[in-house]
């Protein structure tokens, strides 16, 4: 029986994986998925995690749970040989090892675009995963509750500065629903007001939100300005040292949360550690029939998809690539499914081809923003349209009721604005609070 290797259990990989188990017949493929975390993240959803209007673990689908017929490997895979049908794999646990396959299908996703820029790595938080937008809300309403404590000053200043370094849509849906979050907070500490908020958004270009129109665009920096938010355009962070941030334009400020969404780069795996080819860009160089290779020449049994792919866009100009979102992954695992099997039986694999559907963005409780092509959509009923359209796309019933019934909830109850940043040491506790004078005289 062949065995077919996805690496990367993200949207593609999830997809392809998921989409084989129902097309393939008995005893004709075995899958193996590879991937360190044991759950495929609903990155769209992320926002509103950090915001508390999802619980983080409806934002997470098992990998285990969904893919049955699939052998789910924890690890990461550390290098590919495809001249041999061959990756290493390193476990979350154990030494590494080899393991063979018969055909490979590349989706191993992306990872936070840095760079060496002084106190980044040691201040900033990512907004990828699930733990990152948790950890996020929890910082800001811990920093709520020491700020709540503390007479106007540099310290109070400094835990209620909020610092997004990235206008693209992830940058701006999370901004938007921390500041949010920031102004709901403030009828719970009479001893803040909004003139203690500051929340700035950098972006390097002229203006925030690429994916709609410039007049789109405006409105919600105008809004994001009414609720107090500084966005800075044409902006580079300069450094981040000890929380201290420095702007290219000379402003400085000390911010207690600093998080970074400036966009996708190659993993290590596809920039240095496979012999399949690799762009310049250090993408994997893919057909648009999700065949990795040219259109004059592609590798036997190789296949990639998702934001670790360089795929034709061929709904765009010549020479352009598909756009690394949420859409374009989630349809082309879809149809490398449908190749994978196509070609099992002998039949040739279909071109990707999609179209946009346009681009929905949430700015906050009740707000949102859609645009397609002419048609623009703001307020309200573009914030109803963002959640009707997720809760329809994120996989598994399971996790539609679930949203759903949290959702449901809120509009009575509102947002939980319990902080759970203990949980990331859950031993202090038990070390700080235990008896130890009474422990030792027993002892004795």
């Amino acid at each position: 029986m062949r065995r077919i290797l996805v690496v990367g259990g993200g949207y593609a990989g999830f997809y392809t994986a998921w989409r084989l188990e129902k097309k393939l017949r008995k005893g004709e493929a075995e899958i193996v998925v590879v991937d360190p975390r044991p759950y495929m993240t609903y990155q769209p959803f992320l926002p509103e995690v950090l915001a508390g209007s999802i619980e983080a673990r409806h934002a997470a689908i098992s990998l285990r749970r969904n893919l049955r017929r699939s052998r789910v490997v924890a690890g990461s895979v550390t290098r590919i040989e495809h001249a041999r049908r061959t990756v290493t794999i390193h476990p979350v646990q154990g030494a590494d090892f080899e393991m063979p396959y018969d055909i490979i299908a590349v989706t191993a996703g992306a990872v936070t675009r840095t760079f060496a820029l002084p106190g980044v790595a040691e201040h900033a938080i990512g907004m990828k995963h699930v733990e990152e937008a948790v950890a996020i809300r929890d910082r800001l309403l811990t920093a709520f509750d020491e700020a709540s404590v503390l007479p106007p000053g540099p310290d109070r200043e400094r835990l209620l500065t909020v610092t997004f370094v990235g206008g693209g849509f992830a940058g701006v849906e999370g901004f938007t629903e921390l500041v949010s979050l920031a102004n709901g907070l403030l009828k719970s500490y009479p001893e803040l007001t909004r003139d203690d908020l500051h929340f700035h958004l950098v972006e390097a270009t002229r203006r925030i939100l690429p994916e709609v129109g410039d007049r789109q665009a405006q409105w919600v920096r105008d809004r994001l300005e009414r609720q107090g938010a500084r966005v800075h355009l044409e902006t580079t962070l300069v450094s981040a040292l000890n929380g201290r941030v420095l702007l290219s334009d000379g402003t400085a400020f000390d911010s207690d949360l600093i998080v970074w969404t400036t966009g996708n780069a190659a993993t290590r795996l596809i920039r240095s550690h496979t012999d399949l080819p690799v762009t310049e860009r250090g993408l994997i160089q893919t057909r648009a029939d999700l065949r990795i290779g040219t259109e004059d020449e592609f590798v036997p049994d190789a296949w990639a998809a998702g934001d670790d792919a360089a795929i034709p866009d061929l709904a765009a100009a010549p020479g352009m690539f598909t756009v690394p979102n949420a859409q374009n992954a989630v349809r082309q695992g879809k149809l490398l499914a449908k190749n994978l099997l196509r070609s099992l039986r002998g039949r040739e694999p279909k071109k990707y081809l999609h179209h946009t559907l346009g681009a929905v963005a949430t700015l906050g409780l009740g707000s949102g923003i859609f645009q397609y092509k002419r048609i623009v959509v703001k307020g309200l009923l573009a914030w109803l349209m963002h959640r009707g359209y997720h809760v329809l796309a994120v996989p598994t019933w399971d996790r539609k009721v679930r949203v759903l019934a949290v959702w449901v909830a809120a509009l009575f109850y509102g947002r939980d604005i319990v902080s759970l940043a203990s949980v990331q040491r859950p031993r202090d506790a038990f070390v700080n609070e235990s008896d130890v004078p009474v422990l030792e005289s027993r002892s004795a």
